[in-house]
């Protein structure tokens, strides 16, 4: 979902467009009702395209958002149980991962959440254009804080990156942790082997001590 919407941020957070660099079948045309086009012309089209996508994510069906929801729960529920009667590795690695986890969500209910809903009311830092229930979808504190509209969509698609990195590093951890493991019982496996080794090696000198033993016994007895 993040790397779907990587190419509309691409050019509204990353880069800065050149005239006539977007493709004559994507260009959408300026809308008159603007009040608070882009500072820089050129990078209008990609706003104007990042908001309708923003837009239509936000007014898709709900079974779309209860797929999500239920991702970040099943996410929370795999953590905890690895914590649960944890080894030192699931507490480092793990516990790690939880926060980074619990950061993610952090960054999406404060910023894509409440983003979602300013760009699909349109209202970039004008509440005295908002309906009632508007202002009410949004709340007091989205409502505070309001900032304008490239603002906005550049705060949202920094908040995209942001999810990419802390989920990257979620999925780093529990390699590191795979990883770690794998060599901590590769090296358990080659201690045993060495200890089985040695255990052969008593075992084969002791029978040959008492061999001898035996042996040298029933000499002397010959010799009396």
């Amino acid at each position: 979902m993040l790397f779907s919407i990587f190419p509309y941020d691409y050019y509204v957070l990353w880069a800065t467009p050149q005239s006539g660099s977007l493709p004559a079948t994507a260009l959408l045309q300026l809308n008159a009702t603007i009040t608070q086009p882009a500072s820089e012309p050129a990078r209008e089209p990609y706003l104007q395209l990042l908001e309708s996508h923003l837009r239509f994510l936000h007014q898709s069906p709900p079974i779309v958002s209860r797929i999500l929801h239920m991702m970040i729960g099943t996410g929370f529920l795999g953590l905890l149980l690895k914590l649960y009667k944890p080894s030192e590795a699931n507490m480092l690695f793990d516990g790690a991962s939880l926060v980074l986890w619990v950061c993610a969500v952090a960054v999406y209910v404060s910023n894509i959440v409440k983003g979602l809903r300013i760009v699909s009311t349109g209202a970039y830092g004008d509440v005295s254009a908002l309906t009632e229930a508007e202002k009410e979808e949004l709340g007091e504190t989205a409502l505070q804080h309001l900032v304008g509209r490239e603002d906005s969509l550049k705060v949202m698609a920094a908040s995209n990156t942001i999810l990419a990195l802390v989920l990257m590093g979620v999925l780093v951890l529990q390699a590191g942790q795979w990883y770690a493991q794998r060599k901590e019982a590769q090296e358990v496996e080659a201690m045993d082997k060495v200890a089985k080794e040695k255990d052969r090696r008593r075992s084969e000198g002791g029978s040959g001590r008492s061999v001898e033993g035996v042996k040298g016994g029933g000499e002397g007895k010959k010799r009396q």
